[in-house]
C-alpha cells in the first residue's frame, strides 16, 4: 500500500511523473493510497488546485481522531520526535509498505519507533 505524506500530495499537484505513477500503480493493484486528514489540511487551500481535487476521492482518508492521536502521542514520545502529523501518517504504516514523504529522515525515525518495517520514498 501507498501511505502519502503532505509532500507526495503537493508533488501530485505539481504534476510529479513519477509520484503519479507509483499512485496509478496502486489503483492498478485495486488498492487506494492512504493518508489521514490532518495531511490533507495541510495541503489542501481550495481554489486552484484541479490535480489535488482528482486525486483526494480516491485515497483512502483516515480521520485524526482520538485514538489516532493518542498513539500518535505515543509513538512521539518512543521516538523524541514532534510533529504528531508525521506521526499519525506513520501510524497508518504496515509491514511492506511505501511511505511517499518530502521529508524522509524525520519518518524513517518514527517508522523504527513503530517497529514497521515501511520503505521510505522521498518525494
Amino acid at each position: 500500500m501507498l501511505v502519502l505524506d503532505a509532500g507526495a500530495l503537493i508533488a501530485v499537484e505539481r504534476m510529479s511523473r513519477d509520484v503519479i505513477a507509483l499512485i496509478k500503480r496502486e489503483r492498478r493493484a485495486g488498492r487506494a493510497p492512504i493518508t489521514h486528514g490532518g495531511i490533507v489540511g495541510q495541503v489542501w487551500r481550495g481554489g486552484r488546485q484541479a490535480n489535488l481535487a482528482r486525486l483526494l476521492p480516491g485515497l483512502d482518508v483516515e480521520a485524526l481522531d482520538a485514538e489516532l492521536g493518542s498513539r500518535a502521542g505515543a509513538l512521539l514520545a518512543r521516538s523524541r520526535s514532534t510533529d504528531v502529523i508525521d506521526a499519525a501518517l506513520a501510524l497508518l504504516a504496515q509491514d511492506g509498505d511505501e511511505i511517499l514523504t518530502s521529508d524522509p529522515e524525520d519518518m524513517r525515525v518514527l517508522i523504527a519507533a513503530s517497529g514497521v518495517d515501511a520503505d521510505v520514498v522521498e518525494v
